[in-house]
């Protein structure tokens, strides 16, 4: 993805609800989809958001030309702590580009995703007394592993993920009522570099009743030890103040979903980051990776650079995701 000011149109959709995992009833969706090359298996694998009859679940997809894309079906998790993820919903997954090492050292396929446990959804939890605890083992980002296909092998599916960790909770008042994944993960000078949303209750005087607010964040993985966090923004670096996020679809939501480090401009310090706005359109930040993490500061500047036009995607218009 590059910055523009014109786009190609649509090639078509390249995934809409056909199996039977995608459809409930006379609906469902295959949303919020993130795509990642993934090095060791030489393809590009989709994970997105697929509305089955049981709640929303990640399913997954690959490509080896982004137009022709192949369903490798949900993606199974063994349980955690007595915790079923069989029966949890799930979203906001991405995948790492290459081998990761889990909490043994070992090299495997990485996954970033977001539980959305029984009532702590924000729909849930807005207006609760401001005191409630805080379930901080679940309200948040989770990180799993799976062992690597062997090299060459078709990709009917991928196995069981594991080794399950919980990255981050829920910490600061922009971010106080839910946490989750945006962008894949990308590696910078400091290693990996996480781009999130984090949710909060605003309070709109122009019109009557609660109203959440999307906000981004960013973190940075340890490269040797992912599931270790070496820096996490305690402000977001991009919330919603332009006329184009703060009115649309969904009101007040700032929401990325790519990161594209401008090696091709010889500046591997500077990213764009695409984001979603108000579910409407899409916008780009320019992300600046400082020489070094500043203790107790953002991580990088972050300046707007504006709308692009309204863009869809694969089954309708962008969306935030909730």
């Amino acid at each position: 993805m590059k910055p523009a000011t014109r786009w190609e149109s649509s090639l078509g959709v390249a995934l809409e609800p056909e199996a039977d995992y995608e459809r409930r009833g006379d609906g469902g969706g295959c949303e919020d989809p993130r795509i990642t090359f993934v090095e060791p298996l030489q393809c590009y694998i989709m994970t997105y958001t697929a509305f089955s009859p049981i709640g929303p679940r990640i399913a997954l997809a690959c490509s080896k030309d982004l137009r022709r894309w192949k369903r490798m079906g949900l993606a199974t998790f063994a349980p955690f702590d007595g915790v079923d993820f069989v029966h949890v919903d799930d979203k906001d997954a991405s995948l790492f580009p290459f081998a990761i090492p889990n909490h043994c050292g070992k090299l495997q396929l990485g996954i970033v995703h977001r539980p959305l446990f029984a009532s702590t959804r924000p729909e849930e939890t807005v207006g609760r007394d401001a005191s409630r605890r805080v379930d901080r083992a679940r309200e948040s980002i989770w990180i799993s592993y799976c062992p690597m296909p062997v090299e060459g092998l078709d990709l009917p599916h991928l196995g069981l993920f594991n080794s399950h960790h919980r990255l981050a909770s829920p910490v600061s008042p922009w971010e106080s009522l839910k946490i989750g994944g945006g962008a894949p993960p990308i590696l910078t000078r400091h290693g990996w570099l996480l781009a999130y949303h984090g949710v909060s209750e605003v309070h709109d005087p122009g019109t009557p009743g609660r109203h959440l607010s999307y906000s981004a964040g960013v973190m940075v993985l340890s490269k040797e030890h992912p599931q270790v966090l070496l820096y996490r923004s305690p402000e977001p670096v991009l919330a919603p103040s332009l006329p184009q996020e703060r009115r649309g679809v969904v009101s007040n939501v700032v929401f990325p979903t790519g990161l594209d480090r401008r090696d091709d401009l010889g500046s591997p310090d500077r990213i764009d980051v695409y984001y979603g706005m108000a579910d409407n359109c899409i916008g780009v930040a320019r992300l600046d990776v400082p020489a070094h993490l500043p203790p107790g500061g953002a991580v990088a500047d972050v300046s707007q650079s504006g709308a692009a036009p309204p863009r869809t995607s694969a089954g309708g218009a962008l969306e935030a995701g909730s």
